[in-house]
């Protein structure tokens, strides 16, 4: 067998995560005995709850350690349908909903069900990195949509129209969005429906930063913005951000009946369940209020309202202020660099790690994280101030 020939094709169009790679390096150098300025965190730095980690001891102890429904248990579905129906207006079923092993797979489940080969999805840039990773991992093809800072770097209904083909199977939709932190209003999101339903287009609508909305905005689902859109809406979400559990991986997923059947026997010849323990800790998790996403999402607007202050001061740098996640997206064409020796400078040169742009759509920006405390954010910024003045 010829080398060339190992590799199936569609692994060959993948690349890397930029956020690994640079993250990854930045955590080489800090065993090294650097001490480094972390603003690439795509994660909360605040612990998980003790309560839930109480529910995960509680579980081992009773030997909760075996298989479950491999699209969830139970008493978990059961707590996300209120969720939905809770905060989102949205009537999905126990049946309805699949638990995975964290959004990303959730999403990945959906693209898997829904794609054939060139099927085509729509994708407003910029972008989180995985989306087209894992569109060209299901054979899909990715049409990328444009959008500005002048509009906050959402999706124009008129662009959209532009964009859609026979061969459009699929719009995906983050919102709040990773890496630019818009969040779209509810007569935005209406237009978008209007269309998506006209042109029969699927909607996958990753809300994954629901709880972490700033200055009074309000999040809304798209898929309950009538039953016509509900029924092309596959809505994503999971603990992940709102609870600082990232590392437990659970997310899920509602979607119309045939598309979740068909997504749990993905799962059921795939993953399998989540982790059993996991589930216990997130059924603890959306059992409770929302104190613990409040106080982390009050905490994380004083962190954005500071890094904000700070780079208005930076004449070479530009951006959008973020009204949800906790990222800020900067314009660095001023400096002349490319996002990723941007990035590699400033992590050598300065000990600040940031995420490149390119891979998010813009190779003319960079992304930063406030997922930090204030006094590394100071310091940060102290550093790329004075990077900043020497280049």
């Amino acid at each position: 067998m010829r080398i060339e020939t190992r590799i199936a094709e569609r692994i060959k169009k993948i690349n890397p995560s930029s956020t690994l790679v640079i993250t990854s390096q930045a955590k080489k150098l800090k065993s090294e005995g650097k001490d480094i300025v972390n603003f690439a965190a795509g994660e909360p730095d605040f612990d998980t709850p003790e309560f839930i980690k109480d529910a995960c001891r509680k579980a081992l102890d009773l030997g909760f350690t075996k298989y479950t429904p491999s699209s969830g248990i139970p008493e978990l579905k059961e707590l996300i349908a209120k969720k939905f129906k809770k905060d989102n207006g949205l009537d999905y079923s126990p049946k309805q909903i699949i638990v995975s092993c964290g959004a990303k797979h959730s999403i990945f489940n959906a693209l898997m069900v829904l794609l054939n080969p060139q099927d085509e999805v729509l994708i407003p840039s910029p972008y989180w990195v995985s989306y087209p990773q894992m569109v060209h991992l299901c054979q899909g093809k990715v049409r990328f949509i444009k959008t500005s800072a002048q509009n906050n770097f959402k999706l124009d209904p008129q662009e959209l129209k532009k964009y859609i083909t026979p061969k459009t199977k699929l719009l995906i939709l983050n919102s709040p969005a990773n890496p630019t932190g818009c969040v779209y209003t509810h007569d935005e999101l209406k237009e978008i429906a209007k269309i998506c339903v006209e042109k029969k287009l699927f909607v996958l609508s990753d809300e994954i930063y629901e709880k972490l909305i700033y200055d009074g905005v309000k999040h809304i689902s798209i898929a309950s913005l009538g039953k016509d859109i509900y029924n092309l809406t596959l809505t994503v979400n999971g603990v992940s951000k709102s609870y600082a559990m990232t590392g437990w991986r659970i997310g899920y997923l509602g979607a119309p009946q045939d598309l979740a059947e068909a997504i749990a026997k993905v799962q059921d010849h795939t993953t399998s369940n989540p982790t059993s323990i996991a589930q216990k800790a997130a059924v603890a998790a959306l059992a409770m209020s929302d104190d613990f996403s409040k106080r982390i999402c009050q905490e994380f607007q004083k962190r954005r309202d500071y890094m904000v202050l700070r780079l208005r001061e930076l004449k070479e740098l530009s951006f959008v202020l973020p009204q949800g996640a906790f990222y800020i997206f900067c314009n660095i064409a001023k400096t002349g660099l490319d996002s990723s020796t941007f990035a590699q400078r400033l992590l050598n040169e300065a000990f600040v790690a940031l995420i490149p742009g390119d891979g998010f759509g813009r190779d003319d920006y960079v992304r930063l994280s406030f997922a930090t405390g204030i006094e590394e954010i100071e310091k940060g910024m102290n550093r790329i101030k004075d990077w900043l003045n020497k280049l």
